[in-house]
């Protein structure tokens, strides 16, 4: 049978935005060309054009994706908990965090850092990632525990967190530490003492 137009559009948007998302992560930013991603997806330049005006509205369509299908499985993780607990909840963010395809989105903002275009794009592209963030952390039970003044600040420092962690796991990952920080961490968001001391003590 044969495809509709639509179809084949769906399809090649498709690859290409899988084919950046790889090359982000396998290869950096300044390697993703459009001959990179042509090449992976196994399309012509002229198809890549024909649906992107440019190599830059390309890369923030695919950190476009990645938000996607971090929100996807963030949300397919929860409803797979059921009652989801803080330590439930703090592992689905460590795995979106630490997820292959998130390699891209750190890939564009150490990029964005020294490329100018690059940053203007992405502001307020992470504005709108951010508040989608943030409504989605409103919806947890945990947040009905929280200051609703401090709320947004305790979420994304547990984000910002669990960002570093994944950045630095790449040259320097200490698994031996992992549960313990997720549960110092839990401890902290029910507002529990951080250390257990001894009834001596």
């Amino acid at each position: 049978m044969r495809r509709t137009q639509e179809e084949r559009r769906t399809d090649t948007i498709a690859r290409l935005l899988d084919a950046t998302i790889a090359s982000l992560c396998e290869k950096g930013y300044a390697a993703t060309t459009v001959n990179e991603v042509v090449t992976r997806a196994g399309v012509s330049s002229g198809a890549l054009f024909r649906h992107f005006a440019t190599r830059l509205d390309l890369v923030v369509a695919a950190a476009d994706e990645v938000r996607r299908r971090q929100f996807e499985e963030f949300r397919a993780g929860l409803s797979g908990f059921g009652s989801a607990s803080v330590e439930h909840c703090l592992t689905l963010l460590r795995a979106a965090c630490r997820a292959p395809i998130n390699g891209a989105w750190y890939e564009l903002l150490i990029a964005a850092r020294s490329d100018d275009a690059l940053r203007e794009r992405l502001v307020p592209f992470t504005v709108r990632y951010h508040q989608e963030i943030g409504d989605l952390g409103r919806s947890l039970p945990i947040a009905g525990t929280i200051p609703a003044a401090e709320l947004d600040t305790v979420l994304f420092t547990v984000v910002h967190l669990l960002d570093g962690e994944a950045l630095s796991a790449v040259v320097h990952p200490q698994p031996e530490q992992d549960e313990v920080r997720l549960h110092l961490v839990a401890r902290l968001l029910r507002g529990e003492s951080l250390y257990r001391r001894s009834e001596a003590g």
